[in-house]
């Protein structure tokens, strides 16, 4: 059996001399501590400075210099990581709305608007459905880009609601047009129509079927979560969702929707009548579009964003704190 001298420790799993762990320590300590550059460290201490830069990385990789990681206020990346693994998103962004004194919508919009900002790089094809107040608010945050950072905006679903719920989703895409320097392409129908005979009329007709074929080429989509209670807006303006529909949809256990294709509490699509009446993109579609953004947040949605997340509607979830902890109680 060898016996190590005495002038030597162990360290990593190997025998390390104390001198040479001193050195170590003494670099380590001139560069975090005292704020010395490796140049002067170097001279300091007669070594080169590559050999200072693999001092301080073995004095990681030893232990002997340890990142912690503190982080700010209003910042919840451990939950945001947790949430990600837990429901297999790509990312998730919790926004804590008490910053918008509680108001979950401005908090959520700018939330959003600050991931797209960093996230929108050039290329992509957007889809968006056709209305949801939060996601306008996300939209009207947004700073326009200096250079083209998508090629085309894409109504996801046709006009929802009344006339002037028609025009608050136009207004809508052609934002998002604008601040991405992107081309709008609209669904040249309503989102809802009387029979599912017109429906299918309408899947027929060059215009909405060149809007279908360009569907093909999306690569983000940006949703809401809708739940089966309509939003307040969305009652003003003149909800899609009659009050005989929400009951059918009720009785089928719908618990929310995204583009109008409703679900289970398990995120399972719900078949229905009023499905057979929407013109927007079908559930197979929307699944292959590789980036799947939902902006949606508060308690009211809490059971239809746990079951979005459950049936993989979504890959990116933007949130609130509250909800967010939630789903981790879930």
């Amino acid at each position: 059996m060898v016996v190590p001298d005495p002038g030597w420790v162990h360290g990593s799993g190997r025998v390390v001399a104390a001198d040479h762990l001193r050195l170590l320590a003494r670099v380590a300590r001139m560069y975090h501590e005292q704020g010395i550059r490796q140049p002067e460290i170097a001279a300091s201490l007669s070594i080169s400075q590559p050999r200072v830069s693999r001092l301080l990385k073995e004095a990681v990789t030893r232990g002997i210099v340890r990142t912690v990681v503190v982080l700010p206020e209003g910042v919840h990346t451990e939950l945001e990581e947790e949430l990600q693994r837990r429901h297999s998103l790509r990312d998730v962004v919790v926004v804590d709305a008490e910053g918008a004194r509680g108001e979950v919508i401005p908090a959520l919009g700018a939330a959003a608007a600050a991931y797209f900002d960093v996230t929108l790089t050039g290329g992509d094809v957007i889809g968006i459905s056709s209305w949801s107040e939060t996601l306008l608010a996300a939209v009207d945050r947004m700073q326009p880009k200096g250079a083209q950072v998508a090629d085309r905006v894409m109504q996801l679903v046709g006009g929802v609601g009344s006339p002037e719920a028609q025009v608050l989703a136009t207004r809508l895409i052609g934002r998002l047009s604008d601040v991405t320097r992107a081309r709008p392409v609209f669904v040249p129908s309503a989102g809802v129509v009387g029979t599912p005979t017109i429906r299918d009329a309408l899947l027929q007709d060059a215009a909405v079927v060149d809007v279908m074929a360009q569907w093909h080429d999306l690569t983000v989509a940006l949703v809401g979560i809708g739940s089966l209670e309509p939003s307040p807006l969305l009652l003003r303006s003149g909800n899609a969702v009659s009050a005989a529909d929400q009951e059918e949809l009720r009785s089928l256990g719908a618990v929310g929707d995204v583009c109008l294709h409703f679900f289970d509490a398990r995120g399972e699509p719900v078949e229905s009548a009023f499905d057979q009446r929407v013109v927007g993109i079908d559930v197979a579609g929307f699944r292959a579009i590789d980036r799947r953004v939902a902006v949606a947040g508060g308690l009211g949605k809490l059971s239809a964003i746990k079951a979005a997340l459950r049936g993989g509607w979504v890959n990116v979830l933007i949130t609130d704190l509250e909800v967010a902890e939630r789903l981790l109680d879930a």
